[in-house]
């Protein structure tokens, strides 16, 4: 009987990690491996897609204005500043809260770009997946949206493509009227989603006298929001100091609530009267920032009654990301 000749694999294609292109999980992997892809290079893919960044917006400038704009600003711009310039035939690039049909973004017809900040993203890292869009809308034939994607998990960031010294001036709106460049003679079906989307937009200001913070009007009272860039522990500790002195509100009526994540930074939340304006809550605002540099910078143990407001603050805290 002949011997049988020992059975040997054909060598694939010899393909870097960084080089696997995405396919379907089910089909062959294209490393040559044999293997599924989802068994293979799509493990790590897909660990690399979920795996959640924390804190996306890190190292921008106006990190805190970010996630105010993600998390609740109806309707802002903010002009971009890339690095190394902007591209020929591109003559701006704007943030957005949120575009038209929610699109991920949207190369004008004389070629500027707007990118849409609140959109949900396909992996865990916003950052990298607002790069990936923003990249491709420079690229994009003007006059053209650009549909979301999944962003390869070796892409650039945010960080790798703004300007590290930019600025980042956000520019609040009462509507959406920014959407179209002449929105008084847009079509009647541009005019309708406008009027739609206007009326479903609290009012909502900046405050100009601190970092990320933001008034809003609602039907019940006012509130400020401010995004506060602090270690959220010693920031609580912070904040149960001024609440047990008495000394954490923003003037008459006012009062302290609570507070959520998002993004990795803590975001107290103060109920305001109605009448109380963002120009009225101006100066309180200011005022409160001195009371809590000088709080932050306590490290002696917090009292009975510290903790009792402590543990208030934190039973009413949530997580928005």
């Amino acid at each position: 009987m002949a011997k049988k000749r020992p059975q040997t694999k054909a060598k694939g294609p010899q393909i870097a990690d960084g080089e696997v292109p995405v396919v379907g999980a089910r089909e062959p992997c294209p490393c040559g491996s044999g293997r599924r892809y989802k068994a293979c290079h799509g493990r790590a893919a897909a660990h690399a897609v979920t795996e959640l960044v924390q804190r996306p917006f890190e190292g921008l400038p106006g990190e805190g204005d970010w996630v105010a704009l993600r998390e609740l600003v109806p309707a802002a711009t903010v002009e971009l500043t890339l690095k190394g310039g902007l591209p020929e035939g591109v003559p701006s690039v704007s943030l957005a809260t949120v575009l038209p049909m929610a699109w991920p973004a949207l190369r004008r017809e004389d070629g500027s770009v707007l990118l849409g900040l609140q959109n949900d993203t396909a992996s865990g890292d916003i950052s990298r997946d607002l790069a990936d869009t923003l990249q491709r809308a420079l690229t994009a034939d003007p006059g053209t949206p650009v549909q979301g994607r999944r962003a390869p998990a070796d892409g650039p960031r945010l960080q790798d493509l703004l300007d590290p010294e930019g600025t980042f001036e956000p520019v609040v709106h009462t509507g959406f009227e920014f959407w179209v460049p002449d929105a008084e003679n847009s079509s009647p079906e541009v005019a309708a989603s406008l009027e739609r989307a206007n009326a479903a937009a609290i009012p909502t200001a900046k405050l100009q006298g601190v970092d990320a913070a933001y008034w809003c009007e609602t039907p019940d009272k006012n509130h400020l929001r401010w995004v506060m860039p602090y270690p959220e522990e010693q920031l609580l500790d912070a904040l149960a100091r001024l609440h047990a002195a008495g000394r954490a509100g923003l003037g008459e009526g006012t009062r302290l609530v609570g507070s959520f994540r998002a993004h990795g930074l803590t975001v107290p939340v103060w109920d305001l009267p109605s009448g109380v304006t963002a120009e009225d809550v101006e100066k309180p605002a200011a005022e409160f920032a001195e009371r809590l540099t000088g709080a932050l910078a306590s490290d002696t143990p917090l009292t009975a009654d510290e903790r009792r407001a402590r543990g208030g603050l934190t039973n009413r805290q949530v997580t928005l990301s």
